[in-house]
């Protein structure tokens, strides 16, 4: 198992905390990365809220199913605790993340470049790229669309997906099955309210 290295970076005076992207702004970045690996990465981080450490540690049997002779997206990906970030306590669970239908089509699409067991392999394919090199293209799209100085990192695709959960009216309990926190405590700094959210709630006065 590799070892990743995270890098801290300035969030523009966000206290630390990674922006929240919205649907357009996903698919303006999304637009500026070149290859399907990259791409379907990016809908992964979008559409399941998992970290890009995780993400990047995927294997091809955690996401399709190859039983048949051909290989399917699965209904659930599976992401195994050892590549999931463990807590203080050294603990972490394995959760299966259902696949939304439009993450679904993009697995269709995405042809892995070698046999290799992992789902984006480096080019040796012994082993899954490293999170620098996704860390660093992502940036780049981010910085070519425009949001250069909005405060984005890789940690924004899953504050935005926590966050469209809770502007759904998900409850915290489910939320936290997809984030892997034990308690609100945990989650609750994900969440950032709008002006919009403010004013509607002035309104109601």
């Amino acid at each position: 198992m590799q070892t990743l290295f995270f890098i801290s970076m300035p969030k523009n005076n966000r206290k630390g905390k990674a922006a929240v992207l919205t649907d357009g702004e996903y698919s303006k970045i999304r637009r500026q990365i070149r290859t399907e690996k990259y791409r379907l990465l990016l809908d992964l981080a979008w559409f399941t809220g998992e970290r890009w450490g995780a993400l990047v540690q995927l294997k091809v049997s955690d996401v399709y199913d190859s039983r048949t002779g051909e290989r399917k997206p699965k209904e659930d990906i599976i992401f195994p605790a050892i590549i999931r970030k463990h807590r203080p306590d050294g603990t972490a669970e394995t959760t299966e993340i259902p696949v939304h239908h439009i993450l679904k089509e993009s697995l269709g699409r995405y042809q892995p470049e070698t046999d290799s067991e992992w789902l984006f392999p480096s080019r040796c394919g012994t082993k899954p790229i490293c999170w620098k090199n996704a860390y660093d293209i992502f940036m780049r799209a981010s910085d070519d669309a425009g949001f250069e100085a909005k405060g984005i990192s890789t940690h924004s695709t899953r504050r935005s997906m926590v966050n469209k959960l809770r502007k759904s009216g998900i409850s915290k309990e489910i939320i936290r099955t997809f984030t892997g926190h034990r308690d609100n405590k945990g989650l609750d700094p994900y969440f950032e309210i709008e002006m919009d959210e403010r004013r509607g709630a002035i309104a109601t006065l």
